[in-house]
């Protein structure tokens, strides 16, 4: 029976690709694996897949009684729900610990780093086991993604490195140009609802108690929010009140300006402006030199929850 390898609830492109990466290294180890995915691919993810020919994993939700790997992910809230009638065989991931328990050891790659895909880059060289030209070019995007272009403060050299040597095997001359084709694709945020683009890289935390959930979406100009701030509150306000969050915040995240429009929901005002050392100003406040949720955002908030 087939193993399962699959990454967190709303998938980004690490998650997709790194299922991808993850189960051909398993498989050429002698595994029999299957990489899956627990929800839709955001438009980035489809362009990264179609520009090196790749189909999209098969969506699957429900894994009791399976064996799984989990990569890009170890918390319960982006799991699926029956995660405790599956057995865990494996985690490869670049979070922080998150809250989720085994009944027996694993296999487990947990760095520092930036992309999840550069962890599975290092796991190919540890086994000694050839990267083919089109898989090294899907892994080599999601590096690029996860860590904007090397830009974020999570990209260390270990990225750049795993990034470029990947780009050598995948014949990819001007690697940095094809990032930034990437993300003028994930611009483009005129074709969706609101709500979709709230959820289009959103994770749920666990925060003291409190559920707390945070999106992300990274242009190349923030202008293209400009006549749609308040349809986005809404939608924040809907995916808050759906889920019984306590809090919901969407990073409007400007690769160009380095930086991040934060816009705010929530039950507990003051914890955000204490978190982030702001005042907000009609729910919403700009945070220069912000690019990383999972290191400039989660952590602070953590400590006020």
């Amino acid at each position: 029976m087939s193993i399962y390898i699959f990454g967190h609830t709303t998938p980004d492109s690490d998650s997709i690709v790194g299922a991808i990466s993850l189960s051909y290294l398993k498989n050429q180890l002698g595994e029999d694996t299957t990489p899956t995915r627990q929800g839709e691919l955001n438009p980035e993810t489809k362009f990264i897949l179609n520009r090196f020919g790749f189909k999209a994993p098969e969506l699957k939700t429900t894994y009791a009684g399976e064996r799984v790997y989990l990569i890009d992910f170890m918390e319960r809230s982006q799991s699926p729900k029956d995660i405790d009638e599956a057995t865990i065989l494996g985690i490869i991931d670049h979070h922080k610990l998150g809250d989720l328990t085994t009944d027996s050891p694993l296999e487990m790659w947990v760095r520092p780093v930036g992309c999840s895909n550069t962890i599975v880059k290092q796991m190919f060289d540890y086994y000694g086991v050839e990267i083919p030209k089109d898989l090294a070019g899907i892994m080599m995007c999601a590096i690029l993604s996860d860590t904007v272009i090397f830009k974020s403060p999570t990209c260390t050299k270990e990225d750049t490195k795993a990034c470029k040597e990947l780009a050598q095997i995948a014949g990819v001359e001007d690697y940095k140009a094809l990032g930034m084709e990437m993300f003028t694709v994930k611009s483009n945020v005129l074709n969706a609802t609101k709500e979709e683009l709230v959820l289009r890289d959103f994770k749920d935390f666990n925060m003291g108690g409190a559920k707390v959930g945070v999106g992300q979406l990274e242009v190349v100009d923030l202008t293209v929010f400009d006549n749609m701030k308040d349809e986005l509150f809404s939608a924040m306000q809907k995916v808050k009140d759906e889920g019984e969050r306590d809090t919901v915040l969407l990073l409007l995240t400007d690769i160009i300006k380095e930086g991040s429009q934060l816009l705010v929901v929530s039950d507990s005002i003051s914890k955000i402006e204490r978190a982030f050392n702001i005042n907000l100003d009609r729910n919403e406040a700009w945070l220069p030199k912000v690019m990383s949720r999972k290191k400039q955002i989660i952590p602070f908030l953590e400590k006020q929850f």
